[in-house]
C-alpha cells in the first residue's frame, strides 16, 4: 500500500507553521510520506500532486474534496483536524468506500474550558463588568438586579452529548459543587460515565429541569435545530443556554424570541447559524448574551494535539489498520 498522505490547504505563513507541526508528528509516527498541496492550484494540478494518496487532510477548500477523492481512486480516509465534519459530504465518500474521521478530541479540553468560562461569564455578567471598566463607568455600567448574579454552586448543569468534550466539561465541573446530568443518544460504557460523575436523564427532563444547558453534539440532520421554540418554552425562566458545538444545532430565531420575551435568562455562544455573524443580528448587543467568534478551540495545545492525532491515524492507514474516530455518514 502507498504511504502518501496529502495535506490540502492554503499556502500562507499560518499554514507553514501547522504543516511543520504535522511533519514533525509524521516523523514521530514513521513510515509516512507527507506532502503539502496548495488548494489554490487548478484542479488538475491538485490531482497530479495528490497522486497515490491514501489519506487526505483538507485544511481549506471543501468544494473539490469529493471530486478529488473520486479522481484519485486510492484514498482510504479523509481526515479532519477539526471535531466537526458537517462540511464534508460523508455519504458520497462512503459510497466510494472512503471513511471520514474527526480529530479524536484534539481540542476537547479547550472547548470544555471555554464552555465553562461562558457558564461563569453569563452567570456573573462578566462581559459587562469588563466593558464598564473599559468605558470608564466602573460599577455604574453593569445592568441587572442583585438576583441576576449567581455562583455555580448547587446549579443543575445539563450536558447534551457526553462525548470527548461533554465528558471533560462534566469532569471539570466536579469541583464546582454542581448537580451534573447528561442526555445522549449513545450508550456509553458504564465506567466512562462513572468517571464523569454525571447522571443520565431523558432529554426533555434535562431541558426542563436544568439551570444551565450546554450543547456538545455534532451537527447532522438529527441535531439541527434540536433547541427551538418547544425546548425554550420548556426551559426555566432563569435558564442559561451554552453552545460551543455548531450554530445550526440551535434555532437562532427561536433563541432570540426566547431571550427577548425572557422565556430564558441568558445565552453564551461560541457559534452562530451564520458565520461571521451578520451585522444586524441582535444577539451580540443583548445584555443577557455573550458571543465569542468560534474560537473555543484556540489554544496551542489544540493545534499540537491535532497534528499528532491526525498523523497517528495516517500511520494506521499506511500500515493497513483501521482508522480511529470514524464519523458515520448521517
Amino acid at each position: 500500500m502507498s504511504n502518501i498522505v496529502v495535506i490540502l490547504g492554503p499556502n500562507n505563513p499560518e499554514s507553514e507553521i501547522a504543516n511543520k507541526e504535522s511533519q514533525e508528528a509524521a516523523e514521530r509516527v514513521g513510515g509516512i510520506d507527507l506532502r503539502f498541496v496548495d488548494d489554490s492550484l487548478l484542479f488538475d494540478e491538485i490531482v497530479e500532486q495528490s497522486q497515490g494518496a491514501v489519506m487526505i487532510l483538507p485544511k481549506g477548500r471543501s468544494d473539490i474534496l469529493t471530486d478529488l477523492v473520486s479522481k484519485l481512486g486510492t484514498v482510504k480516509l479523509v481526515q479532519t483536524s477539526s471535531a466537526g465534519t458537517d462540511w464534508i459530504d460523508k455519504s458520497a465518500l462512503a459510497e466510494m468506500g472512503v471513511d471520514v474521521a474527526n480529530n479524536g478530541g484534539a481540542n476537547a479540553v479547550a472547548v470544555a474550558e471555554h464552555s465553562i468560562a461562558l457558564m461563569f461569564a453569563t452567570n456573573r455578567k462578566l462581559d459587562t463588568q469588563i466593558a464598564s471598566v473599559k468605558n470608564g463607568t466602573w460599577m455604574k455600567g453593569i445592568p441587572g438586579e442583585r438576583d441576576e448574579f449567581h455562583t455555580l454552586v448547587g446549579k443543575r448543569i445539563g450536558i447534551v452529548g457526553l462525548g470527548r468534550i461533554g465528558s471533560r466539561v462534566a469532569k471539570r465541573l466536579a469541583g464546582w459543587e454542581c448537580d451534573i446530568v447528561y442526555s445522549d443518544v449513545i450508550d456509553h460504557d458504564p465506567e466512562y460515565v462513572a468517571a464523569t460523575g454525571a447522571k443520565r436523564v431523558e432529554f426533555d427532563e434535562l431541558v426542563s429541569t436544568c439551570d444551565i444547558i450546554t450543547l456538545h453534539v455534532p451537527l447532522d440532520r438529527v441535531t439541527e435545530h434540536m433547541m427551538s421554540d418547544r425546548e425554550f418554552e420548556m426551559m426555566k425562566s432563569t435558564g442559561i443556554l451554552i453552545n460551543c458545538c455548531r450554530g445550526p444545532v440551535v434555532d437562532e430565531n427561536a433563541l432570540i424570541r426566547a431571550l427577548e420575551s425572557k422565556e430564558i435568562f441568558a445565552a453564551g455562544l461560541d457559534v452562530t447559524e451564520i458565520e461571521p455573524i451578520e451585522a444586524d443580528n441582535p444577539l451580540p448587543n443583548m445584555d443577557n448574551v455573550i458571543v465569542t467568534p468560534h474560537v473555543a478551540t484556540r489554544a496551542l495545545e489544540s493545534n499540537l494535539n491535532a497534528a499528532q492525532f491526525t498523523m497517528d491515524n495516517a500511520g494506521r492507514i499506511v500500515r493497513g489498520e483501521d482508522p480511529e474516530w470514524v464519523v458515520a455518514p448521517i
